[in-house]
């Protein structure tokens, strides 16, 4: 990482902070947004240009680009990192296969090994948890846990009343020219959902959530374990809610109503 300092100010930190309050933090600090490949531009997974977008322009990314930043930090700050590459469960309809398209990271240090995952955009994890299968864990009031499918570990969280599967992955950490192939895939293939369609999110630090897509109908939606509610949004509120409520300047619709970047 180019700048630690520059990252933690990002984020609300400084000095050397535990692994459980850097995820935190940038947790509830950055939001979850696919605006780039919604715009049709490749998303580059280059440290440099993650530190540019992120750090200095303040913009979010999506799973590749939160979660290779963030472990550039945790390497900063002296821990182990490995990417492993994940198969998106949640609300995928019965015997779909997706393709592996979601990161998470195995973190060592700190007296242990950690699941950590700051780019799972239908609600990421506030802390880590510890890797593999075990009890459950409960974050602002948000449940998690991890079970055993065959040769796949899978991220659970109660969602409705009932454990449902967020993402399964084999605990195998994946080489960059799996992840540069996976995101390729993610940000380019016209049949991805974050070409076709638009989802921007993000989480406080107690737990709330708050996301805006077109991932069906266009609206605005805030959720807590406690319940959810949506509400209706005109295409042309777009660059405003992105500015107002997510920190997301400088955008605007171009004639098909797709969400572009403003000419500067």
């Amino acid at each position: 990482m180019q700048d630690l300092d520059a990252y933690l100010s990002r984020i609300g930190l400084a000095g050397r902070p535990s692994l459980a309050e850097l995820h935190r933090a940038h947790v509830s600090s950055i939001a979850f947004e696919n605006l780039q490949s919604h715009g049709g531009e490749p998303v580059s997974l280059a440290l440099s240009d993650l530190e540019r977008k992120i750090v200095g322009s303040g913009r979010g990314g999506y799973c590749f680009e939160h979660n290779l930043l963030f472990a550039a930090a945790l390497q900063e700050l002296g821990l182990e990192v490995e990417p492993m590459l994940a198969r998106v469960r949640w609300a995928a309809p019965p015997g779909t296969v997706r393709p592996r398209g979601h990161l998470l990271l195995r973190v060592t240090g700190e007296g242990g090994v950690w699941h950590a995952d700051v780019g799972f955009g239908a609600g990421t994890l506030l802390e880590p948890i510890p890797f593999g299968p075990g009890e459950e864990h409960e974050q602002a009031g948000w449940r998690y846990r991890v079970v055993q499918d065959g040769e796949e570990l899978v991220l659970q969280s109660v969602l409705e009343g009932r454990w449902s599967d967020l993402y399964a992955f084999i605990p195998k950490p994946a080489p960059l020219v799996d992840l540069e192939t996976s995101n390729w895939f993610t940000c380019t293939h016209p049949a991805s959902p974050f070409v076709t369609g638009l989802l921007i999110a993000s989480q406080s630090a107690d737990g709330t959530r708050t996301t805006l897509s077109d991932w069906g109908e266009l609206g605005l939606a805030e959720q807590t374990p406690a319940g959810r509610t949506v509400t209706p949004v005109e295409r042309a509120q777009l660059p405003r809610l992105l500015s107002e409520r997510f920190g997301l300047d400088g955008f605007t619709l171009d004639g098909s109503g797709r969400v572009v970047r403003a000419a500067s």
